[in-house]
């Protein structure tokens, strides 16, 4: 019987021990996995910084380009008011220089008509 207990006990040793070691080897396994979760955060804060600071530059840039979209209609304008004050000049220039052919025109029938007058 007392054989019997101390093979018992031999037994509950041997399987204790495996039992610890299995322990052992899971708080391992646990704390790799825990260092892996701490590192795959470290990575998802970068990322997330990452992606406020694209989302902060898109946002400038969508500012940048109504700003320029603006000025843009702004020029438009600009050179539209430019072309209709050119044509208007063109128009004038026209005018000026059918009234100068008129003159022209009178001063050649003045003068030979005071010259032999």
């Amino acid at each position: 019987l007392q054989q019997q207990a101390e093979q018992a006990c031999r037994q509950l040793l041997r399987s204790q021990e495996g039992h610890e070691q299995l322990l052992q080897a899971a708080v391992e396994q646990a704390e790799g996995l825990e260092q892996s979760l701490r590192n795959a955060e470290a990575v998802l804060a970068e990322r997330a910084a990452q992606l406020r600071d694209a989302q902060a530059q898109l946002s400038r840039n969508k500012l940048l380009i109504e700003e320029l979209r603006g000025e843009n209609r702004r020029f438009a304008m600009a050179l539209q008011a430019a072309e209709l004050k050119q044509k208007s000049m063109e128009e004038k220039n026209q005018l000026l220089e059918e009234q100068a052919s008129a003159l022209k025109q009178l001063i050649g029938k003045i003068t030979p008509a005071s010259l032999s007058g």
